[in-house]
């Protein structure tokens, strides 16, 4: 399985001087992910989606001797699917906003999805988030719940080269380490407040 993570975005909400992902929480945010993928011994290597949105985390990512697959930056779902299409085995896709991702639960979401799923995503109910101070620009239904998406998924890019609609299956999980994904000053001082 390939550990994918994305971190090219512009990081607008952020609204900071510095590049999102080069925050520091103790280290880098985009550290504290690929440490949690790293240290979780599952993946046969680690790739960081990078784009001209984001220069200088690639240029840390890359010394961190991380391999790089840099994209168009045209956005998270364009840069997701043309990095997608450079694999042929499982990838587990992850934000690189996750600063609280540790390899432990990357081995309960990888126990829980079922790999002959195309594609599935891992969700948090709408009042965990609340519960937690946070809330989403975006929610989704799912089982009769108001759930986010927390930036991770499970996909199989052979079966999505087809450049066809595919169906995406879901897994709630409603743990902090995956829905304290920093988009926001808020967020981010939240998190540090902690």
């Amino acid at each position: 399985m390939i550990g994918l993570v994305m971190c090219g975005g512009k990081g607008t909400r952020m609204q900071s001087r510095e590049e999102k992902l080069l925050l520091k929480y103790k280290k880098p945010l985009i550290e504290h992910v690929i440490n949690a993928l790293d240290n979780s011994k599952l993946f046969s290597k680690i790739v960081c989606v990078t784009s001209n949105n984001a220069p200088k985390t690639r240029e840390f990512v890359s010394s961190l001797g991380i391999e790089i697959f840099d994209a168009k930056g045209d956005g998270y779902s364009n840069d997701l699917g043309e990095s997608l299409s450079k694999f042929d085995e499982l990838v587990f896709v992850t934000s690189g906003d996750l600063p609280l991702l540790d390899s432990e639960i990357i081995k309960k979401i990888i126990n829980l999805v079922n790999i002959k799923n195309v594609w599935t995503s891992i969700l948090v109910r709408k009042d965990f988030l609340k519960s937690l101070g946070l809330d989403s620009e975006f929610f989704i239904e799912y089982n009769g719940e108001n759930c986010a998406y927390t930036g991770i998924s499970i996909v199989n890019p052979v079966q999505t080269k087809k450049m066809q609609s595919v169906p995406e299956s879901y897994v709630i999980l409603d743990d902090k380490r995956i829905s304290v994904n920093l988009n926001t000053e808020k967020e981010y001082d939240l998190i540090c407040t902690t």
